[in-house]
């Protein structure tokens, strides 16, 4: 490895939202760079004017923010782009050919199906010697080795060697003399002064040629590392076609963004103990990229979900308030905004909190308090009021018209119901639980009907009572 300051890159391309695959890259890169005291280019690859789109490019800078890699840090550097380089890597591509280390070629896919009798080979070189000129539709071409080979070192995959009578003359220009991704990759890599690449194994096939680029620019290549692929369930890539794949979907869904670090740190790699939920400053302090695994990292959604909930749940008071914040506004909350009461909220809030593995959950848990009546599910509503329960509310709801209005009191009025029909607490207090709240499952009853208040507790009792009532 290189004496010079560690300089490692994230280079996306503004074309989509933020994949998770690529937010690990750059995680394990912001890591390198941060305890070695080196620097993390941010490098925007925008050469693809058909596909870019200047949201995109705001989508990764708030992205990477997002996860905590960011300009405000010493360590950071960027953006950079690729498309205002373009002049030197069409200077570099003619320095290759200035040196004879390329040149131009006008060879038609047919004609080399014609010479080869099929369109899948590499090319054969035919036009290596005759020395042409640059002319509108001839491509330029990296004259690669005829012998030895090519030995990439990797810090995650060891050492391979790639045969060079095998790498085919690539081109480096198309035929309108414009530069390919590889050498522009590489130029800019020089440029930047970058010493370390490390970034997904899909690219590892490049990673030969790009070699030999570097060599035949006069300069070393970087150290590499290529990093396991990740995959679904069924041991497939994700694909932005078949998988959610946004880092931003997973954020608005109601995954912390801690949450999401931590796990995708673990995503090939492991801090070398049981430990798993650990806070970033530890694994990054712990991570060593030579410890990066081979072999396809599982997206476990379940168990990212796990990890979130054990979050949200180490969430001080307030931090979960703020939290929270965007799912009770619209338009995620189903009440209108001038009836959510903060101070309402304040007070089943860490009922909720221990409860929550997704923020975005916590509409439902809570909108009961904020709606004008409760919003019943027909699946809760069939399951719960069953034979018996018209009798469960009239006498639940006599009862609590006279009551102390604390929890622990409720709490024994529908004990004293559930006695008299002969019925355990469960099944007792599942009719009234739908009635007030409108659901089967959700937060400790008896506190919240505490918080709801008497009054609309015994309205939303006599609500239920009547449409039980109406039923055939």
């Amino acid at each position: 490895m290189s004496a010079a300051p560690v300089r490692v890159r994230f280079a996306p391309s503004p074309t989509g939202m933020f994949h998770v695959g690529g937010a690990r890259s750059a995680l394990y890169n912001w890591a390198v760079a941060r305890q070695s005291g080196g620097t993390f280019v941010l490098r925007i690859e925008d050469t693809d004017a058909a596909r870019n789109k200047p949201e995109w490019i705001d989508g990764i800078i708030s992205a990477l923010a997002a996860i905590g890699i960011h300009g405000e840090d010493p360590a950071f550097e960027g953006p950079y782009f690729q498309s205002q380089n373009a002049a030197r890597h069409s200077e570099a591509a003619q320095q290759l050919y200035a040196a004879g280390r390329a040149y131009y070629c006008d060879c038609t896919r047919e004609q080399l199906k014609e010479r080869t009798g099929s369109e899948h080979l590499g090319y054969d070189g035919f036009c290596r010697e005759r020395g042409l000129a640059f002319e509108e539709g001839r491509a330029l071409r990296f004259r690669t080795p005829d012998e030895g080979e090519t030995v990439v070192v990797d810090l995650v995959r060891g050492e391979t060697g790639f045969p060079n009578n095998a790498i085919e003359d690539f081109v480096i220009a198309r035929g309108n003399g414009s530069p390919v991704f590889l050498i522009a990759n590489v130029v800019d890599d020089l440029d930047e002064r970058i010493t370390q690449v490390i970034r997904g194994d899909e690219h590892l096939s490049n990673t030969p040629k790009q070699q030999l680029l570097w060599e035949a620019l006069g300069a070393e290549p970087p150290v590499w590392a290529h990093l396991p692929v990740i995959v679904n369930e069924k041991r497939q890539k994700l694909s932005k076609r078949r998988d959610k794949v946004a880092l931003e979907d997973y954020l608005a869904e109601g995954f912390l963004p801690d949450a999401m670090v931590n796990y995708l740190m673990l995503l090939g790699w492991g801090p070398g103990d049981d430990q798993e939920i650990l806070p970033y400053e530890e694994l990054e302090r712990r991570f060593r990229i030579e410890d990066v695994g081979t072999s396809p990292a599982f997206f476990d959604v379940k168990k990212l979900t796990a990890f979130n909930g054990e979050y949200i749940r180490a969430l001080a008071p307030e931090e979960f308030a703020k939290a929270c914040a965007p799912w009770l506004a619209a338009p995620y909350a189903p009440w209108q905004p001038e009836t959510f009461d903060a101070g309402v909220f304040e007070k089943v809030a860490p009922l909720a909190q221990t409860r929550l593995a997704l923020l975005s959950e916590i509409t439902s848990y809570v909108d009961f308090l904020f709606l004008d009546e409760p919003a019943w599910d027909e699946t809760s509503w069939h399951k719960a009021m069953k034979a018996g329960a018209a009798d469960v509310l009239r006498d639940t709801r006599a009862e609590l018209a006279t009551a102390e209005w604390v929890a622990d009191e409720v709490k024994a009025v529908l004990v004293a119901v559930g006695e008299k029909h002969g019925l355990k607490l469960g099944k007792a207090q599942a009719p009234v639980r739908v009635a007030v709240t409108g659901r089967t499952v959700g937060l400790p009853l008896f506190e919240s009907m505490e918080v709801l208040g008497r009054g609309r507790v015994l309205t939303r009792l006599d609500a239920a009572s009547q449409k039980l009532a109406a039923q055939p």
